[in-house]
């Protein structure tokens, strides 16, 4: 009894044994593998670039044109994606005036990024300084246009016309709000023919749009019978142009573009700004009707 008492421990140490002795085993199986896949990634990553997103704002006018300018920039630069915010140029001070990621700002407009630029000869009124004026330049013009519906149900005939149908009260026109850039070229060309904006607002006479592309909307849906848009807009849309406004009546429309002060990208920001001045980026903003200022 004692010899077999004494077997059957025996079995069970040896059993106890070799099944530690096969986890053992089973641990070092699982941890290589884990071991060359951490090597193999860490490889990986040594070998490729670490992808980029560069945050550019701009004007909602640059939305056909600037996408396809990425597009480009992207084609050429391995692991960069573009992360586009396209808005009224006022929006866009909001959001960078409150801390939103942006590495470069285009706005349609000198005062909106004058209203961001410490180095602005005049306009940086609230003394925010979040541009990079270094970076800074005139990247782009646009012109100022009178658009109708398909048809011109109110044969309207260009500015002049437009004035005189505003004021009898005819028509209705839709325009930016006062904070947007095409809003304000706006509002300069009625206070040119010595028209009330409040007035006929009040009247009815007056819709509004939170940017250049709701201005766009309504006149190509027929919801107003004429709008003021940029060219660039109205070329896109394939919209009528009734007429274009004069530097008197509302100035020049120019873009200015910077990299900001806070951008996480700043040498991909820079390489960016570099590349809109080429000639493949002018081709593209050519195409809708913008005259670039800084080809190289």
């Amino acid at each position: 009894m004692a010899g077999s008492s004494i077997t059957r421990r025996s079995f069970v140490s040896a059993a106890v044994a070799a099944a530690g002795l096969g986890l053992a085993a089973c641990g070092g199986t699982q941890s290589q593998p884990q071991t060359q896949t951490t090597g193999s990634v860490a490889t990986g990553t040594t070998s490729t670039a670490e992808p980029k997103t560069l945050t550019v704002f701009a004007a909602a006018s640059l939305t056909e044109s600037l996408t396809e300018a990425g597009d480009l920039f992207k084609a050429t630069n391995d692991g960069v994606d573009i992360s586009f915010n396209f808005d009224s140029s006022g929006t866009l001070k909001t959001q960078i005036q409150e801390g939103a990621d942006c590495d470069v700002f285009i706005s349609a407009g000198q005062k909106q990024m004058n209203q961001l630029d410490a180095g602005a000869a005049s306009g940086n009124d609230e003394g925010l300084d979040f541009i990079n004026h270094d970076t800074r330049f005139d990247i782009l013009e646009n012109k100022v246009t009178l658009c109708v519906p398909e048809g011109n149900p109110k044969a309207i005939q260009g500015f002049d016309d437009m004035a005189q149908k505003l004021q009898a009260h005819d028509i209705l026109l839709g325009m930016g709000n006062s904070d947007v850039p095409v809003g304000q070229y706006t509002q300069k060309i009625l206070a040119y023919y010595n028209l009330d904006e409040t007035e006929l607002a009040n009247a009815g006479c007056i819709t509004y749009g939170t940017n250049v592309k709701e201005v766009t909307s309504q006149v190509s849906e027929a919801a107003v019978d004429c709008g003021v848009i940029y060219k660039t807009d109205a070329t896109s849309a394939n919209l009528a142009m009734a007429d274009e406004a004069t530097e008197e009546m509302c100035g020049r429309v120019v873009y200015p573009a910077a990299a900001t002060k806070n951008a996480l990208q700043p040498e991909l920001a820079a390489s960016f700004l570099d590349f809109l001045k080429t000639k493949d980026a002018s081709d593209c903003f050519e195409k809708v009707g913008f005259t670039p200022l800084a080809e190289v």
